[in-house]
């Protein structure tokens, strides 16, 4: 089955409002912004959104946060975003925050049709106990709490029920697609990538390079196309544009050195 599209905007037209996304990511690596931007000119709002952190720099989900399409995050750092911490602590943006590893398997969890599973990752704190501040009212008190989970002994050590996560929508970024959906990802972009596609019920990978079915090994696929509806191949300029978070440089040597 050919799943290519011709363009962003037909990838993401059936997105409606108040959807659920989960959205591949971290930083600035591996994060499906031709498709955030595709949805951002469409206007889609009051979103929720599931994903590591919601965008830098004013890039990637930080466009939809910024526009205030964003109305609820699930996700596990807020990092440097200014504007993601000032929606939330004026109640305009609900958060729910936890643990980067339970984030990860709640996600696959929810793409290998696992419903729940129990962690120790989270016991003796308000994760499991209940009481996170998921909205504030505006004016420092807590409008929405978080709920107790069950907490359960297993051979002497007590574990935390997690959920599944399961999305109407994922949003992805791949080097490597073939028509049929077949994914690789190139190194640190193999982040949360492969688990957002799996909780997504309609999987949408925007793709460097696109190929046709049988080029890739199929020792090399890191994501089946199984888990794939929609291919977007970037343009070479697309494929290229990619921001540096933060840019180390070192001090010039000294002049009268031995590198001069």
């Amino acid at each position: 089955m050919d799943k290519v599209v011709a363009t962003a905007g037909e990838a993401v037209a059936d997105v409606p409002r108040g959807a659920s996304l989960a959205v591949g990511g971290f930083g600035l690596s591996g994060v499906p912004n031709v498709l955030i931007q595709a949805l951002y000119e469409r206007g889609v709002s009051e979103l929720s959104v599931v994903s590591n952190n919601c965008g830098a720099m004013e890039s990637g989900l930080a466009v939809l946060l910024a526009a205030g399409r964003i109305a609820r995050v699930t996700g596990s750092y807020i990092g440097a975003n200014k504007e993601f911490a000032r929606q939330y602590l004026a109640g305009e943006l609900e958060v729910e925050m936890i643990p980067q590893g339970t984030l990860a398997e709640r996600l696959r969890a929810g793409g290998a049709g696992i419903p729940a599973f129990f962690t120790p990752a989270g016991v003796g704190t308000q994760v499991a106990d209940g009481g996170l501040p998921w909205r504030y009212d505006g004016s420092g008190g807590v409008a929405v709490a978080s709920p107790p989970k069950e907490v359960r002994e297993f051979d002497g050590t007590e574990y935390v029920l997690e959920r599944g996560i399961r999305t109407d929508f994922a949003l992805v970024r791949a080097a490597k697609g073939d028509r049929h959906g077949n994914l690789v990802f190139n190194r640190s972009t193999r982040n949360f990538n492969p688990l957002a596609a799996m909780a997504g019920k309609v999987t949408i990978a925007e793709v460097e390079e696109l190929v046709e079915p049988g080029e890739i090994d199929p020792d090399a696929v890191h994501l089946p196309g199984i888990f794939v509806q929609r291919v977007l191949a970037l343009t070479p300029e697309q494929a290229t544009d990619k921001k540096i978070e933060q840019r180390t440089v070192s001090a010039a040597p000294a002049r009268g050195t031995v590198n001069d």
